[in-house]
C-alpha cells in the first residue's frame, strides 16, 4: 500500500451500510481499519461495523457527527449506480466542512461543482476531494510494454462481483511471499484504498486505454502489475469502460471473477448473465487483439454460500472450467498467485 498519514475518518453511508452499495466503506474498513474512527448511519446507530458488514470489528455506527469520536475527514462510504450524492446528504456534509473536516468523495457527482461546499470550504479553510475528477488526454501507443512485468488483469461476469479485493489480495499474497508486486487502481474505492491510480469509469471515452497505458508504463519497475478491473463485457451499461481498460493494460494473464448464486446482470434483472466458459473466451479473443493473453484462474464471490454449498461451487467450477478457483476470503488468494507464478516464467526466455 501507498504510505500516507494516517487521517481520522467518518465513512458516511447513512441508509446504505450494506455490502452492495457500500462496498466503499467495506474496503476502507478491511484495507484502511486504522483510520475509520465510526461511520454515520443514523438506521444502524448503535451496532458495530463488525455486526453489520462483517468486518471494521468494533468500529461504531453513529447517528450523528457529534456522536462520533474526533475525526478530521468526511468520507464518502457508497458507490451507487449513477455516482450521485443523496440530496438528504447535504447537510451532514456541510456540518462536516463547517466541523473543519475535510471531505472525501469518490462519486461522479462531484464536490467542487457544489457552490455552497465550495464556499464552506473555503470559510473554513479544509479541501473537497473528488477522487474520479481527471484531466485524463492521453491516448494508448502499445509500446514499451515489457514482459518481464507480468501484467495481471480481473475481469469480470459481471460488475460488483469483486475484482478490486481479489486484485488487491492477489497483490498483497505475491508481497508477502517476497516478491514485488503492485496494485493498481482504476476505480474510486480501490484508489481511496491504495493512495493512487485513475478513475478509469470517469475518463474520457477515446482515453481510457491510454490512461490506463499510463499507469503501467509507470510501475513497470515492478515485478508484477495486478490491474484492478471494472464492470464487464457483458454489462450494457459499462462494457465499454472493460473493453478500454482491458485493451489499455494488455494484460499478460486475466482471473475472471464472479458470484455464485447471481443469475442476472447487477441492476438489470431482465438481463441474464451470460455463462463463464463463454465468457472466458470472449475476453481471452478481446485481449488478444492487442497481445497474447489468457484467463489463469477464477475468483469466486461465495457470500450468498455456506462453507459446505462454497466448497461444492469451488469443485464444480475448477472442474468446468480447467481452473485454479477460490473465494478470496474464505480459502486466501494462494492458488491463484501460484498461477501467477506460474504464468511469469513462460513470458520471458
Amino acid at each position: 500500500m501507498t504510505d500516507q498519514l494516517l487521517r481520522r475518518i467518518v465513512l458516511l453511508t447513512q441508509g446504505n451500510t450494506e455490502p452492495i452499495t457500500g462496498k466503499t466503506a467495506v474496503s476502507v474498513l478491511r484495507y484502511r481499519p486504522d483510520e475509520v474512527v465510526a461511520l454515520l448511519d443514523s438506521e444502524e446507530a448503535g451496532k458495530t461495523a463488525g455486526a453489520v458488514l462483517h468486518v471494521g470489528g468494533e468500529t461504531p455506527i453513529v447517528a450523528t457527527l457529534d456522536e462520533a469520536p474526533s475525526a478530521d475527514t468526511l468520507m464518502i462510504g457508497i458507490a451507487p449506480s449513477g455516482g450521485k450524492i443523496p440530496p438528504a446528504w447535504k447537510p451532514i456534509i456541510l456540518q462536516a466542512i463547517g466541523r473543519g473536516m475535510n471531505v472525501v468523495s469518490g462519486l461522479h457527482d462531484f464536490l467542487v461543482n457544489d457552490p455552497d461546499f465550495v464556499a464552506a470550504a473555503k470559510q473554513q479553510g479544509v479541501e473537497l476531494v473528488d477522487v474520479r475528477k481527471n484531466n485524463e488526454r492521453d491516448v494508448s501507443n502499445l509500446r514499451d510494454l515489457r514482459d518481464d512485468c507480468v501484467r495481471i488483469h480481473t475481469v469480470g461476469q459481471d460488475c460488483c462481483v469483486g475484482k478490486m479485493v481479489v486484485s488487491l489480495e492477489i497483490a498483497r499474497t505475491l508481497n508477502e511471499r517476497g516478491r514485488d508486486a503492485k496494485f493498481i487502481a482504476t476505480g474510486q474505492t480501490g484508489i481511496l484504498v491504495e493512495g493512487d491510480g485513475c478513475p478509469i469509469d470517469c475518463v474520457v471515452a477515446d482515453f481510457i486505454s491510454g490512461s490506463t497505458e499510463k499507469m503501467i508504463l509507470a510501475n513497470q519497475h515492478h515485478e508484477f502489475l495486478v490491474v484492478e478491473g471494472q464492470g464487464s463485457l457483458a454489462h450494457p451499461r459499462y462494457s465499454g469502460v472493460t473493453l478500454g481498460l482491458l485493451h489499455g493494460c494488455v494484460p499478460h494473464g486475466m482471473i475472471m471473477c464472479y458470484e455464485a448464486g447471481r443469475t442476472a446482470v447487477h441492476g438489470m434483472d431482465h438481463v441474464p448473465l451470460q455463462p463463464l466458459a463463454h465468457l472466458v473466451k470472449v475476453y481471452e479473443q478481446m485481449a488478444n487483439l492487442m497481445g497474447p493473453s489468457r484467463v489463469i484462474g477464477v475468483g469466486m464471490n461465495s457470500r450468498r454460500l455456506g462453507p459446505d454449498e462454497a466448497e461444492a461451487e469451488r469443485e464444480k467450477v475448477s472442474s468446468e472450467l480447467g481452473l485454479p478457483v477460490c473465494d478470496v476470503f474464505r480459502h486466501g488468494a494462494d492458488v491463484l498467485a501460484d498461477a501467477v507464478l506460474q504464468l511469469a516464467p513462460t513470458l520471458v526466455g
